[in-house]
């Protein structure tokens, strides 16, 4: 795909949705990191009705390290994996206050640091609630950036380098939220709503699916 047309689709995309935000709820950066760090191999509807729950009794690192392993299990219990991920929100609190004064790092590597955390859950952290200009990849952008040729890779780890290279300077703090949301409501996994995309014109999918189909 060329610089023109990668231009063209974030302008669109832009006037579409001005300013794009997360689907997770959150009010400070540790609600925003736990929401995240609860978010993987779920959605974010299932996060934010635990997290609804969680943050009017304990949202900070000493309030839910308070309730320890069994008491967080008990608010996060719906979301997949929520054994592992207790026990890692637990450990993430005790570090955020023994090294970094109960408040999220504004650090990648500091954040890479915590039980739970990689690379996509610190950029997420990194751009959302700081303003950096990173791009998480999760399966829905690393799908709309291989099937429209937006931004092609074999990994998620590919397809982040190759956005950060041809996404210009002015569209990079909210394409991540872009692409998310593009992927997850229209660019779907199975059968994609090209009659309905904005970008349809644009995409160099091949395989474009029609509602007559």
């Amino acid at each position: 795909m060329n610089k023109v047309k990668r231009i063209e689709i974030l302008e669109r995309l832009r006037e579409n949705n001005p300013n794009p935000q997360t689907e997770l709820n959150w009010s400070t950066p540790f609600e925003l990191l736990i929401a995240v760090l609860l978010s993987a191999q779920a959605t974010d509807v299932s996060v934010n009705k635990a997290t609804d729950k969680l943050y009017p009794v304990a949202n900070t690192p000493q309030s839910i390290l308070d309730l320890g392993v069994d008491g967080l299990k008990e608010y996060i219990k719906t979301i997949g994996l929520f054994n592992s991920k207790a026990e890692n929100t637990i450990k993430t609190c005790k570090i955020l206050l023994e090294k970094h004064n109960g408040e999220v790092p504004e650090d990648r590597a500091a954040l890479e640091a915590l039980p739970g955390v990689g690379r996509k859950t610190a950029n997420v952290v990194l751009n959302t609630a700081f303003g950096w200009p990173t791009i998480a990849v999760d399966t829905h952008i690393y799908r709309v950036s291989n099937r429209t040729k937006f931004a092609m890779g074999k990994t998620v780890d590919d397809v982040e380098e190759k956005l950060l290279k041809v996404v210009p300077k002015e569209f990079k703090l909210d394409v991540h939220h872009w692409l998310i949301l593009h992927g997850r409501y229209t660019c779907v996994a199975r059968k994609p709503r090209c009659g309905s995309c904005i970008i349809e014109d644009l995409c160099e999918f091949k395989e474009k699916v029609y509602p007559d189909e």
